[in-house]
């Protein structure tokens, strides 16, 4: 499972609009192109979005664009996710962007390893771990980071099950961390986004592990849904982790003064083509969550488990 490859100079972004019912690769030739893929959510997750834009910039490079002009739309493609500026700056700094983005590649891969490694020490035989939205392969380069925790638990020869929320609107656990999963034969099942705290309530979840699109001042932002999933797991005494790389760390911003961005009512009012409301409803659709650090256990990074700031 490639979420993303580089060859002869072009990006290959696997689709994950169209998963898990077809399995289909986006070429992208230009910075343009690897814009449009993050808006569409064609590649999607924090640390995949970074090393993405990286190859964006490296595409502009190799055109001969305007680095500060490509620079600042790439930027403005998804706003929340840190990952994307900083990766943006990486390479604008870099000598050479192309080996610059494939370093960048390289390094996600085994940082999301080492998270797994430190995350798994949490786990015990026997838990059952809830994850709300995909942080897991799909989400990176590889391996994940949220779903990371679980694949090295599940490496150690631990007997673990898994506990998807759906994550609406666009259903990315659904879609996507439950086809990873059956993909690993990790023991899984589906909820819908209401049920985590009903499976909470009869003692069913052991711990709540998620990924972050940012970690700031005063808590993290994550997929929409994820704060309701923070307030059950601390009402019903459950550990609540976040699996985040330290490039998702903001030590600059207040989480509470970020932008959180708004999608298309679209993704609300209608799905696969199918009308869900009625025409002309009014939606409100942000895109993430801000969790506070009370709410919070410990946030699992490539150095170690740290607490929320």
């Amino acid at each position: 499972m490639k979420t993303m490859y580089w060859e002869n100079n072009l990006l290959y972004l696997l689709d994950q609009t169209i998963l898990p019912y077809e399995e289909e690769y986006l070429v992208c030739g230009t910075y343009q192109d690897v814009i449009t893929a993050i808006k569409t959510m064609v590649v999607r997750g924090a640390p995949a979005i970074g090393v993405a834009a990286a190859f964006g910039m490296a595409l502009a490079s190799l055109d001969g664009e305007d680095l500060e002009k490509a620079a600042t739309e790439m930027k403005n493609a998804r706003p929340t996710a840190v990952n994307l500026s900083w990766a943006v700056n990486r390479v604008m700094a870099a000598h050479n962007p192309v080996d610059e983005a494939i370093l960048m590649y390289e390094e996600d891969r085994e940082t999301n390893r080492r998270i797994g490694k430190h995350g798994a020490t949490l786990i015990r035989d026997g838990d059952t771990i809830l994850t709300h939205c995909n942080a897991g392969a799909l989400a990176c380069v590889d391996y994940g980071t949220a779903l990371g925790v679980i694949r090295a638990a599940n490496e150690e020869g631990k007997n673990i099950s898994v506990v998807c929320d759906e994550t609406r609107p666009v259903l990315q656990g659904a879609r996507l961390s439950v086809w990873e999963m059956q993909k690993e034969n990790i023991p899984v099942k589906l909820i819908v986004d209401g049920a985590a705290g009903r499976l909470m309530q009869e003692g069913q979840i052991n711990k709540v592990i998620i990924g972050a699109d940012r970690v700031a001042k005063g808590g993290i932002a994550n997929k929409i849904g994820s704060l309701m999933v923070s307030l059950a797991a601390k009402h019903f005494s459950v550990p609540f982790y976040v699996a985040a790389p330290l490039s998702t760390f903001d030590y600059e911003n207040n989480i509470y003064d970020i932008e959180i961005e708004e999608r298309d009512s679209v993704e609300v009012l209608s799905f696969a083509g199918c009308q869900a409301a009625p025409f002309g409803t009014e939606v409100r659709n942000p895109s993430f969550d801000v969790v506070p650090s009370d709410l919070i256990t410990g946030i699992i990074t490539e150095d170690g488990i740290v607490d929320p700031f």
